[in-house]
């Protein structure tokens, strides 16, 4: 897709949404790199997610995020899965607003439909899952209405469907951006 000139895609989502999966297809078709932040603060910090929570608390994780997303930023030419909570950051903003932001979403109950047996994941650890993903996700909304592309995804959309409508949507934005405009 030569429209996008370079231009990284930040994929933004609750957990659970399939921005990696989503992601890696992505990058795929537009012939660009594939990162996921979560993948690289595992690597970086050489522990997991659950660990780094464990350890020195979810701030601490918060400024890992906020600092791999700013390495990424420099780059172009890539599709970016960021980890759900990385949007409540006004920091990261400032980074995502380098590229196009796609929110990929998806309903509470597909949510906890996928992420029932899913222990690794530090939020939903404690506290029924429903309404630990319903109230992080009242928490986020705001902050994930602020992307430039809205994907909404139903129960049993395969990933490479979403990723077939996210470059369409994204052709949309890209268009109208460069569309002379009417007077």
């Amino acid at each position: 897709m030569d429209l996008l000139r370079g231009v990284n895609i930040y994929l933004v989502g609750m957990m659970g949404a399939g921005k990696t999966t989503v992601g890696r297809i992505l990058a795929r078709e537009l012939k660009y790199r594939f990162f996921d932040t979560d993948e690289l603060i595992v690597r970086v910090a050489n522990q997991s997610i659950a660990e780094i929570f464990d350890r020195e608390g979810e701030e601490a994780f918060r400024e890992l995020e906020t600092k791999v997303l700013n390495e990424l930023c420099a780059y172009q030419n890539s599709v970016v899965a960021t980890g759900g909570g990385i949007v409540a950051r006004s920091t990261n903003w400032g980074y995502l607003h380098y590229g196009i932001v796609v929110w990929l979403d998806v309903p509470v109950d597909e949510l906890c439909d996928r992420l029932r047996s899913d222990s690794t994941r530090p939020l939903l650890r404690e506290g029924d899952i429903n309404s630990k993903l319903q109230s992080l996700f009242n928490e986020r909304k705001r902050f994930y209405n602020q992307a430039d592309v809205r994907v909404c995804i139903s129960g049993g959309e395969r990933p490479q469907e979403v990723a077939r409508r996210a470059i369409e949507e994204i052709k949309k934005v890209i268009k109208s951006e460069t569309s002379p405009e009417l007077n």
